[in-house]
């Protein structure tokens, strides 16, 4: 038999949150009724995450993933030294972008203004997942430590009613003994089995 089986854990809430079932959180709410219903409540929490991603999110994550890696960094500079050499070095006076290369600040600036927005959203959706995971984390914990809790009471019951059986057998054996000791009070009081010794006529 399950604790859901024999505890009320609406009941119970009231001993183990300190509040009533009507002023419980989500959460908490969740918890109870996966506890009643012995259900599961541990999933994935980056899976359902996934499942609720679109396209323009997958792609402020790569686009992070790929900005934030030493592959970009090393493309990224190749691009500038390339930039600087070419326009200072092989074209010399007749260069298109020439020293201070202002053409090259301009895309950077550009790329700088498209590239932060993007990442500011991949920073959210990992702010998002952490939350998602807190929660999750906060349900399983509450839900392993109300079975916890329930599987106490259902132990301390089972003690209590072990212990009323074993009184009550006492009791029952204090009976037998009280009344052996008193058919034996009576024996001792008439050894004949309680019949009067008749004298014998000469």
């Amino acid at each position: 038999m399950t604790p859901s089986s024999s505890i009320d854990y609406r009941k119970s809430a009231a001993v183990w949150l300190k509040r009533s079932a009507d002023n419980l959180a989500q959460a908490e709410s969740k918890v109870l009724e996966h506890l009643m219903r012995g259900e599961a409540i541990a999933r994935d929490p980056i899976q359902m995450l996934e499942e609720h991603t679109t396209f323009g999110e997958r792609m402020a994550d790569s686009v992070a993933a790929f900005g934030g890696s030493w592959r970009f960094i090393m493309i990224f500079a190749g691009v500038l030294t390339g930039w600087v050499v070419f326009n200072t070095e092989i074209l010399g006076n007749t260069g298109f972008d020439p020293y201070p290369y202002i053409f090259l600040n301009l895309i950077l600036s550009m790329l700088a203004a498209i590239q932060a927005p993007i990442i500011m959203m991949s920073q959210n959706r990992v702010s998002t997942r952490d939350r998602q995971m807190a929660a999750h984390d906060y349900e399983v914990n509450l839900k392993a430590e109300l079975e916890i809790m329930a599987l106490h009471e259902k132990i301390d019951s089972i003690r209590t009613e072990q212990l009323v059986d074993i009184v009550a057998q006492q009791q029952k054996q204090i009976e037998l003994l009280m009344g052996l000791v008193a058919r034996v009070s009576a024996q001792d009081k008439f050894p004949g089995g309680g019949e009067e010794a008749v004298p014998c006529r000469p």
